[in-house]
C-alpha cells in the first residue's frame, strides 16, 4: 500500500479503497438527519398508525438499523465496519407537514461512520415513502446531511446550526 494519502485515487488515478492500517482505533460517533414532506393527511395517518402496511416509523427504524450495516455493500470504497450503536429518532412536524429523521451512529475504529449516519437517514426516508406512497406518490424527500462527526484525527465537526 502506498503511505502518501491520495484520497480515493491512487497515482495512476485509479479509484482504491483508502488504507486505515496505521490510523488509531478510537471512538467515533456521527449524526446524520434529513426529511421527508407530505401531504398534511399522510401525516396523521402516520400520526394515528393507520397506514395500510403497519407501523411506518417502527419500519424505518429497522431499515435505518440495516442500512447502516451494509453502508460498504452500497457505497463502494467505504470500509466494513463494527458498528456499536445506531440509534434512529424521528419528528412528527405539522408546518409543513414532515417526518424528519436524524440517525446516531456509533463505533471504534480507524475511520469514521460519516456514510452509515447519511445511508441510514437516506434509506429510512425511503422507507416511509415506501410505505406511504399508495396514498401520497408527491411526497418529497431532501435535507439529507452530516450534523456531527467525532473521533479520530481531525477530532469534532459539527454542522453550523439553521
Amino acid at each position: 500500500m502506498e503511505s502518501e494519502n491520495l484520497g480515493h485515487f491512487n497515482r495512476a488515478g485509479e479509484a482504491h479503497m483508502v488504507s486505515v492500517t496505521g490510523k488509531q482505533v478510537t471512538a467515533r460517533r456521527a449524526i446524520a438527519a434529513g426529511e421527508i414532506r407530505m401531504a398534511p393527511a399522510t401525516l396523521e395517518t402516520i400520526r394515528n398508525g393507520r397506514m395500510g402496511k403497519g407501523d411506518v416509523l417502527a419500519v424505518a427504524r429497522i431499515a435505518a438499523i440495516q442500512a447502516s450495516k451494509r453502508t460498504p455493500e452500497l457505497i463502494p470504497l467505504a470500509h466494513p465496519l463494527a458498528i456499536t450503536g445506531v440509534e434512529a429518532r424521528f419528528g412528527l412536524v405539522g408546518n409543513p407537514p414532515r417526518v424528519t429523521c436524524e440517525v446516531e451512529v456509533l463505533c471504534s475504529g480507524q475511520t469514521g461512520v460519516e456514510m452509515e449516519a447519511l445511508t441510514a437517514v437516506s434509506v429510512a426516508l425511503l422507507t416511509v415513502y415506501d410505505m406511504c406512497k399508495s396514498s401520497d406518490r408527491a411526497m418529497e424527500i431532501g435535507g439529507i446531511r452530516l450534523l456531527l462527526k467525532e473521533g479520530g484525527k481531525s477530532g469534532v465537526w459539527k454542522a453550523d446550526p439553521e
